[in-house]
């Protein structure tokens, strides 16, 4: 981390200043840690890799590819971004075989024992070694096309890090554009590779650092993402209530004006000091227009700052006003304080680390599950993890032979134990990702396996997936529905039963309808996972619906569009026909007091009103219709059916 990037903050009007930052991207909402090694006091590396799983840390950044760090990092799914240095940039940029020589010797020599899953070309070049920015480019690309030789480019994904200053404009969030130097001549064909390659913008996000700088032109509670009234965008009308999501939004806004509205972007830096104050800096670093900072980097701050973040990532609130289905993939920087980094013992640069060098930690927090020292969350909700038959049976033994390497049990499903029947990939394979995932406390990067998995918190029935069903996906619509549903009932699905008068015709819904000819259809075919797809209009799960087919169902909340969407589908719901009393305080499913349950109630309250039509249980993407009745706290959702 370089501290020219945050500041010269400049302010726009009497609206909130430019916001400098930096970025980048991993797998869907996980948390990790960049692991720098500016220090002489560091532990040897098998010792942080004990430490890292430990505290069930499962991806991580370094800076560089250092042989001992990705040799211990072997064998223990641990998630590893590995770097191209600034200093070896322009060979890579010059010379393609420069850069399969570094993929083969950095890369290809310890994958997939060591699971590295991206390549940092640089890190924040255009503020460290502004005389590479027309190298960058061509280097990422060399590096792609290295990885591709090598087969390698479908797992392990070219990004580079740049810092937040790439912006010219930050405020409000809407005008966010690149600086006119980097537009056109390095963003606009980055981006275009980086979409090419189904990759992601990297990006070194410090609000805090913003804040120390300008203490004056923001609330503490802003930036620590406290309650606080927020900052409304006068152009969108869009309400902020962190300054970090302005940040968020001003970069996809930029990306946005150079035509790449769906690029994900991922933090590869985010972090709070928990000392020390901003100093004048070597090697071309800017003064500061404000004080040292000293004052507002305490242990108390980072930990606040750190925990709201972090109980964001794992909650699943990752959205921004702008992009409200946006993931928010972080490594927290750093894993460790460094005490060779800055001009001294005094300098922020010294106080990043989660841990000191003795391992002990610098304020408490949690990678597995939400915890205190920021906002106030919730107790952890039990989750399992199953496989997503969708990828294919080839990818889910590449998966389930990993996790029966590292960890999980997988005895009961060897042929003869006690969960190998039904004998397919996706019983199988959700038995032992499963069991990996409880073993390493649930934490959220250990059930991915490169997209074969779900987290899901509803229980499947284990053993694994001793049993399975095929039904309906609502959402693709009644038409999709029809021509699938036709399909089945032609194809060996015994559908007399949703026949008029028949004993499965009620309700008379093609959601309904479907769930029962597409099981019927997958079970006539021995639970093949390719029997339950019917082009996307269905779907394998792993308790038992109320069959007949779907005589009965449910309309429950989808926590992971976070709580401010929630409220708005809440209010509707409650407003247009759902009986909500019993959430009110006080009343009889009052408890558990969150969002996500009052939301199941009142969404389920509507779609019981309508007559289960498929169309009440959408809410914008906030509802989905369940099959299986849900409990919400001790309150049993209603069903008409």
């Amino acid at each position: 981390m370089a501290l020219t990037r945050l500041i010269v903050v400049v302010l726009l009007g009497a609206a909130l200043p430019l916001l400098f930052f930096f970025f980048s991207r991993a797998e869907a909402g996980a948390l990790g840690v960049s692991y720098g090694r500016v220090a002489n006091d560091l532990p040897d590396p098998a010792s942080v890799v004990n430490l890292l799983k430990q505290n069930g840390i499962t991806m991580v950044r370094i800076y560089d590819a250092n042989q001992k760090v990705l040799t211990s990092l072997a064998n223990t799914g641990i998630k590893v971004m590995v770097m191209v240095p600034n200093e070896n940039v322009a060979a890579v940029a010059s010379d393609p075989s420069n850069a399969l020589q570094w993929v083969r010797d950095n890369v290809a020599a310890y994958y997939p024992a060591t699971q590295i899953h991206a390549v940092a070309v640089g890190n924040e070049v255009f503020d460290m070694r502004p005389d590479l920015n027309s190298d960058l480019v061509p280097a990422m690309t060399n590096v792609q096309a290295a990885l591709a030789q090598l087969n390698l480019a479908d797992n392990v994904k070219v990004t580079t890090p740049v810092a937040f200053d790439a912006l010219a404009e930050s405020w409000p969030p809407s005008a966010g554009r690149f600086k006119d130097s980097i537009a056109q001549p390095v963003m606009k064909p980055m981006l275009d590779l980086l979409q090419r390659t189904g990759s992601y913008l990297s990006v070194n996000y410090y609000p805090y650092l913003t804040y120390m700088a300008q203490p004056n032109a923001f609330t503490l509670d802003y930036v620590l993402a406290n309650s606080n009234p927020g900052a409304v965008d006068p152009d969108t009308k869009l309400t902020y209530h962190n300054l970090l999501d302005a940040q968020r939004d001003a970069t996809y806004y930029a990306m946005d004006k150079l035509g790449f509205a769906s690029l994900a972007v991922a933090h590869t830096e985010h972090g709070a000091p928990s000392g020390g104050g901003l100093h004048h800096a070597q090697g071309g670093r800017r003064l500061l227009q404000a004080g040292n900072g000293g004052a507002v980097a305490s242990v108390a701050n980072a930990q606040a700052y750190i925990n709201n973040l972090m109980n964001r990532v794992l909650a699943g609130n990752r959205g921004t006003p702008h992009r409200p289905d946006a993931d928010m993939d972080v490594y927290i920087f750093a894993l460790f304080n460094e005490n060779q980094k800055g001009t001294g013992v005094d300098d922020v640069e010294q106080h990043f680390g989660l841990f000191y060098p003795n391992m002990q930690k610098v304020y408490e927090f949690d990678f597995r599950r939400p915890t205190g020292g920021g906002a106030p969350v919730q107790p952890a909700t039990p989750s399992w993890c199953v496989a997503n038959a969708g990828v294919g049976d080839a990818r889910l033994q590449g998966a389930l032979d990993y996790a029966c390497g590292h960890g999980a049990d997988c005895s009961a499903i060897q042929p003869g134990g006690s969960c190998f029947l039904p004998d397919t990939k996706a019983a199988h394979a959700s038995y032992a990702f499963n069991s990996y995932y409880q073993s390493m406390n649930r934490a959220a990067g250990a059930c991915d396996f490169n997209g074969a998995a779900s987290i899901v918190y509803q229980q499947p029935t284990m053993c694994a997936a001793t049993a399975s069903w095929c039904v309906a996906n609502a959402g693709v619509g009644d038409a999709r529905l029809q021509t699938a549903l036709d399909y089945a009932c032609g194809n060996g699905a015994d559908c007399s039963a949703i026949q008029p008068g028949g004993s499965c015709f009620q309700p008379d819904t093609k959601a309904a309808h479907a769930s029962y000819a597409f099981n019927s259809y997958y079970q006539s075919k021995h639970r093949a996972a390719v029997a339950c797809d019917f082009n996307g209009a269905a779907s394998i799960v792993y308790q038992q619906p109320t069959m007949c087919a779907a005589t009965a169902s449910w309309c429950v909340a989808n926590a992971g569009v976070g709580d401010a969407r929630l409220q708005t589908a809440l209010d509707y719901a409650c407003g247009n026909g759902a009986d909500c009393s019993a959430i009110q305080p006080g009343g009889a499913c009052f408890q558990p007091d969150t969002k996500a349950s009052h939301a199941s109630y009142a969404f389920n309250s509507y779609y019981q009103s309508k007559h289960r039509a498929a169309v009440a249980c959408d809410f914008s993407g906030a509802g989905s219709v369940v099959y299986q009745q849900p409990k919400v706290g001790n309150c049993v959702l209603p069903s008409n059916g």
